[in-house]
Formats: C-alpha cells, sequence, structure tokens
C-alpha cells in the first residue's frame, strides 16, 4: 500500500468524516486506525501495535524524551495557566474596556489584529498563540465571533512567516535551498537572494494578506462565517453554542478581579513575547557553531525551548500580580487547574495530529504525490501551476508545510533544472504558496489546531469558516501561475492576483448588500 493511491485512503477518509461529523476527534483516530490497517495488511494486532508504538515515540524518541514534542505541549499548557490568570485578575476585561473606547468599531478591531499578526512575524507557533491572547479581549468586547479571529490569526501566521527571512519558516526554507542549490550546481545566485526574489511569486501567501483586510474593510462574511458572525453580533454568543468547551474559553469558571488592571494582561504578554525572542536568540546564537548571523540563528533556534521558557516566566509573572492583588480574589489552585483543562482539547487533536501525520508518513503519501510531478510530461509552462496544486494537496493530506517543502523543493528544483530553468524560482514558490494553502485547509496542520487554540475558537468551526476564503485566495494565485508560466514575468502575474482577489471581494460584498 505504501507509495500508492491507496495511501490516500486515510487522508480522504479522515478529511470527509471531518466535514460529515464535525467531530474532529473521531475523524483522525478513524483515519489512524485505517492507515496501520493499510501499512499491516488488516492485521489487526499488527495495526494496533503500529498506534501504540507511533504514540509511545510522540514522548519518547530513540531511548530518550522527545523534548520538542513535550516542550510545546508544556507550552500549551502554560498558555491556559496565563490565560486564566489574566481573565482572573480582570486584566482581559480592563483592555478590552480601554481598547474598545479607542478602537470604536468592528473594522477597526479585526483590522487591529491583523496588523499584530503581521508585526509578530518570528514563528508561526508563537504568532497564532500570541496574537490570539492580545487580540481577543478587544474583538470579544465587539462582538467578534472566534471563528472570524482565528481565521486572522491563522491568515497573518504562516502567509507571513514564509516570505519573511527572519523568522523560524524563513531560515528553514533558505536552509532547503542552499543544500539543492550545491547539489544542482547553481552558482549564479545565493539562496537568500533567492528566497526574497520568491516573494513577489509567493502569490498565495500574499493574496491571502490581502483578502483578511478586504475581508475586514468589506464586511465580507461568506459560507459558514456568515452565521458565526450574525449570532455573535445579534446574541453575542461569540461561540457556537452547539459545541463543547473549547480552548481559552474560561466562561463561567471564576469572576474577574473588579479591580483588574491593564498592566495585569499587558505585562505578562509582554513578558513572554520578550522573553521567547530572547531564548530565541540565544538558543540559535548557541547552535550556530561561531557562524553567527540572523539567518544562522532563525535556522538553528530552538522554538520549542523558546516558547517554554517564555511561557514559564509569563506565567510567574501573571502568578505574582494576582497575588498582590486585594481580596477577594479567585484561589490560585482553582485557576491553574482551569487553565489546564481548557488546554485539553488543543492538546488531544495535536496528539492525534501528529500520529496520522505519522501514519500518512509511513505510507509514503507525499512521496506517491511527488512521483506524479516527477513523472509527468509537461510543458515547463505548466510547472508552477502543477507544483502549487500538488504541493496544496501534498499539505492537505499530511497536515505539514514543512515536510511538503522538504518533499517537493527538491523535486522542483530538479524537475525545472533539467527542463527550463527561468522556472526555478517561480516553481518553488509556488511550493511554498500550495504549501500553506494546503496547511490551511487541513484540520490536522499543527498551525491551524494553534489559531483556533489562540483564538478560543472551536476547531472545525475554524477550518470550515476558513476554507471559503482560502480556495479564493488559491483560485486567484492559480490564475496568477499560469500566467507566470506563460508569460515568464513576475510584476504583472502579481499585480493580476491581487486585482482578482479584489475583484472577487467587491462582487461578492455587492452581491450580500443586494441581497440585504
Amino acid at each position: 500500500m505504501e507509495g500508492t493511491i491507496f495511501s490516500l485512503i486515510p487522508a480522504i477518509l479522515m478529511l470527509v468524516l471531518v466535514l460529515v461529523t464535525r467531530n474532529v476527534l473521531l475523524s483522525l483516530g478513524t483515519g489512524i486506525v485505517a492507515g496501520a490497517l493499510l501499512i499491516h495488511d488488516f492485521s489487526i494486532w499488527d495495526s494496533l501495535k503500529e498506534i501504540g508504538i507511533i504514540i509511545y515515540t510522540i514522548f519518547i524518541s530513540e531511548g530518550s524524551l522527545n523534548t520538542g514534542n513535550l516542550l510545546l505541549l508544556g507550552f500549551l499548557l502554560l498558555l491556559g495557566i496565563m490565560t486564566a490568570f489574566l481573565q482572573a485578575s480582570g486584566g482581559s476585561r480592563a483592555f478590552g474596556e480601554w481598547m474598545i473606547k479607542r478602537v470604536k468599531t468592528r473594522v477597526g478591531a479585526q483590522v487591529m489584529s491583523a496588523v499584530l499578526g503581521i508585526i509578530i512575524f518570528i514563528d508561526d507557533y508563537f504568532n497564532s498563540l500570541a496574537v490570539g491572547q492580545i487580540a481577543r479581549p478587544l474583538t470579544d468586547r465587539h462582538k467578534i465571533s472566534r471563528a472570524k479571529l482565528a481565521y486572522i490569526i491563522d491568515s497573518t501566521s504562516a502567509p507571513v512567516t514564509v516570505i519573511s527571512p527572519i523568522s523560524s519558516w524563513g531560515a528553514y526554507i533558505i536552509g532547503i535551498i542552499g543544500g539543492l542549490f550545491v547539489a544542482n550546481g547553481i552558482t549564479d545566485i545565493g539562496p537568500l537572494e533567492a528566497f526574497i526574489k520568491m516573494i513577489p511569486y509567493n502569490l498565495y501567501a500574499l493574496g491571502a494578506i490581502l483578502l483578511v483586510f478586504l475581508v475586514a474593510y468589506l464586511k465580507m462574511d461568506i459560507g459558514p462565517m456568515k452565521a458565526h458572525e450574525q449570532r455573535a453580533i445579534q446574541t453575542g454568543e461569540l461561540l457556537n453554542p452547539k459545541q463543547d468547551r473549547v480552548p481559552g474559553d474560561l466562561t463561567d469558571t471564576f469572576a474577574a478581579h473588579t479591580d483588574g488592571k491593564i498592566y495585569h494582561l499587558l505585562v505578562p504578554i509582554g513578558v513572554l513575547i520578550l522573553a521567547t525572542v530572547v531564548s530565541m536568540l540565544v538558543t540559535g546564537a548557541n547552535a550556530s557553531d561561531g557562524n553567527v548571523s540572523i539567518i544562522s540563528i532563525f535556522a538553528n533556534t530552538n522554538v520549542n525551548l523558546s516558547l517554554f521558557i517564555g511561557g514559564t516566566i509569563a506565567v510567574l509573572t501573571s502568578f505574582v500580580f494576582h497575588g498582590l492583588q486585594r481580596k477577594p480574589k479567585s484561589n490560585a489552585g482553582k485557576i491553574i487547574v482551569e487553565g489546564l483543562k481548557t488546554m485539553l482539547p488543543a492538546i488531544y487533536i495535536l496528539l492525534l495530529a501528529w500520529t496520522i501525520g505519522s501514519v500518512i508518513g509511513t505510507l509514503k503519501t507525499g512521496e506517491y504525490l511527488a512521483q506524479i510531478v516527477d513523472n509527468a510530461s509537461i510543458s515547463p509552462a505548466w510547472l508552477p501551476l502543477l507544483f502549487f496544486l500538488i504541493a496544496g494537496f501534498m499539505a492537505l493530506a499530511t497536515g505539514t508545510s514543512w515536510g511538503t517543502f522538504g518533499i517537493m523543493l527538491p523535486i522542483a528544483a530538479e524537475v525545472t533544472v533539467i527542463t527550463d530553468i527561468s522556472m526555478l524560482l517561480p516553481s518553488m514558490a509556488a511550493v511554498l504558496a500550495g504549501s500553506v494553502f494546503g496547511d490551511h485547509c487541513t484540520p490536522i496542520s499543527d498551525t491551524t489546531i494553534l489559531s483556533s487554540t489562540g483564538a478560543g475558537a472551536n476547531h472545525i468551526d475554524h477550518v470550515l469558516t476558513q476554507l471559503p476564503y482560502a480556495i479564493l485566495a488559491a483560485v486567484s494565485a492559480g490564475i496568477g501561475y499560469l500566467i507566470i508560466g506563460f508569460t515568464n514575468q513576475v510584476v504583472f502575474p502579481l499585480i493580476a492576483t491581487l486585482v482578482i482577489v479584489l475583484a472577487i471581494a467587491l462582487i461578492l460584498h455587492f452581491l450580500s448588500n443586494t441581497k440585504s
């Protein structure tokens, strides 16, 4: 079954079940079991052993603790505790009251959230969780649904980090490009220069960022998002009342302190940002083997360790503020327990997403999709569009942008060097763009999971409400890649993509106003 069309079955089954049942845990679990059965020719005992081994390696790998995974899970728990303290201290309420006097419209609240997403560009995990903590009090006060906030966060995290050379994503991609250039004898351009030149070719990322601001300004609520926004405006229900409690939702768990101040929110978050960034710089510099530069630092930084250190210091800061507040105040033990409990749904989803990702990797789903491109005999003009579509489907099926980069960038380089070297940068950029598009569409992507966590949104609600916007940006980018292939230009296809995004947004806005 490995490396064949049958390797697509678990991913397709999981996606269908998500849409039909809206139960992400059931869908992921079914996909895991189906994949394990395929791996072991439907031997139930061997399949159960396979699942057990995968879960074991999430925590223990090669005889030692898998510190990367444990640190990320630990950071999520710390984030839940910090969120609980921010609410219990009254800091979230105070910040919301302060901001609502300055940001007086729902449009302004959405735009500010998007701007925060662009500013915090050093890492997608950090972006998703930090922006959620800062923006949520403001968007809650303006009755913006959590699904809308999750969309804003997700569409300004990966799309921004994938075009930023000074980010964990940028450093990773530049490292891959450097190796590919050496392997293929490309010497007339350096990897950093190539990455920067690829930015205007990353049509999906740029289109998705533009679309976020158009959605805010034009009040463009389409598909399932419309129901969420109408409910939030009319009833004040920011979450789907039919869904279970979601990460970060502390409603009715304890009363916020009546004497909360803005700094009870801003200082812990500021500490989180500062401590995490400093930790990233230190861990990156220590691992750079004496060749310290901004790129080498972000290429070698330990993101999960940095997040854990930043989260620990931020929790201690919020705990101290809580201790200094006068009574009556909520019990610190209860705050910690409730904060931990709010993060359990996100952790369950993340653990199952890692498990099905491992199953799909064993089935070589990505390699099968890559072979389709490698064996195809088509005109070089179609390569950018083809790489965009294949990378998108691969990221959708596997749930990993970085894994897709690792598989598809070498293939894009090899194919274009042999067929048409002028398509090298457009094709590699199309791989990056397609990977982010697939990342936005799949419920098993780390970034998608953490965006819904940061926003305090139901995960499936986030995936389903974001899908129409992702498809809109992808269609526009696909047309742009066709133009690139047949004209070998960059400015005109970029302008065309952005104009198409704008035109579709205006048409949908006009139709919406006509109906209402």
